[in-house]
């Protein structure tokens, strides 16, 4: 494909908190075997962020354990700390702040503050506060939220780097199952909209590309598939396409046929 037939070539990139990124996948780290397969998944992806679970996962926090960081070297990766396993607005803040500190003044975090064990739906009362707060402290806050087109608009109007509407429960693997919310959320936004939570294999990953959104993050669709590298090389493949299909825009549907072959002209 040439510079000037290729899609992509003319795309805008994915630009969050002022940096410039080239892939559309955001992976996280928790679910696999080991760190080794960690390596490997994150490799595939071709992934340029990635985050991390402050409350699960040792970064420095605890020196008798292993280090995630060790196979995430600093010039390779934007780390991306998250709140993962908060559930109240004190929590996530905490948390946010640990993670700075532990990440010598690291500013890009991805807030979530959930509602419940059973169904993990952010709690979006205590989601915006602590947005609030903070934005207001200095950070470049990617938040989880749910898929509702006015709450998406208040946290980007908070001040959050990105909005980041989840596609159906946080491990569910279920796909996209509101793609009309979504496709509301990216018509009215002006920061960059991630697809979290939901994606179970390549063909959601595409859908959710085609409606627009600017990137996708998936941790169990990589890491409970039975072979993660190849699913990871998979995701990033199918959200490569799916991007360029909605770059190029795609035929209107139809209720009945229409011939591929035209009739005019035809000698018999």
């Amino acid at each position: 494909m040439t510079t000037e037939t290729s899609s992509l070539a003319n795309d805008k990139p994915l630009v969050i908190a002022g940096k410039t990124y080239q892939s559309r996948l955001l992976v996280g780290t928790g679910k696999y075997k080991d760190n080794e397969e960690t390596r490997q998944a994150l490799e595939a992806s071709g992934a340029e962020i990635i985050t991390i679970a402050i409350r699960r996962t040792n970064i420095g926090q605890n020196p008798d354990e292993p280090n995630l960081l060790d196979i995430l070297p600093a010039d390779k990766y934007t780390l991306l700390p998250n709140t993962a396993g908060c559930y109240n607005v004190e929590e996530a803040v905490r948390t946010c702040r640990l993670a700075r500190e532990l990440l010598d003044g690291h500013k890009l975090v991805k807030l979530e503050v959930l509602g419940d064990e059973k169904t993990l739906f952010p709690d979006i009362t205590a989601t915006l506060e602590a947005a609030e707060i903070l934005v207001k402290d200095g950070f470049d806050v990617m938040v989880y939220t749910s898929d509702d087109p006015l709450i998406a608009k208040r946290l980007e109007d908070i001040g959050c780097a990105a909005v980041m509407p989840l596609a159906a429960p946080i491990g569910s693997g279920l796909g996209i199952r509101n793609p009309y919310n979504i496709l509301t959320i990216v018509e009215n936004a002006s920061v960059p909209i991630i697809v979290d939570a939901g994606v179970g294999t390549a063909s959601d990953s595409a859908i959710a590309m085609e409606l627009g959104c600017d990137g996708i993050l998936m941790n169990t669709a990589i890491a409970a598939a039975q072979n993660p590298p190849l699913m990871a090389s998979a995701m990033k493949k199918a959200i490569e396409a799916g991007r360029e299909a909605y770059l190029a825009g795609r035929m209107p549907r139809k209720r009945f046929a229409s011939a591929s072959s035209p009739i005019e002209g035809l000698f018999f």
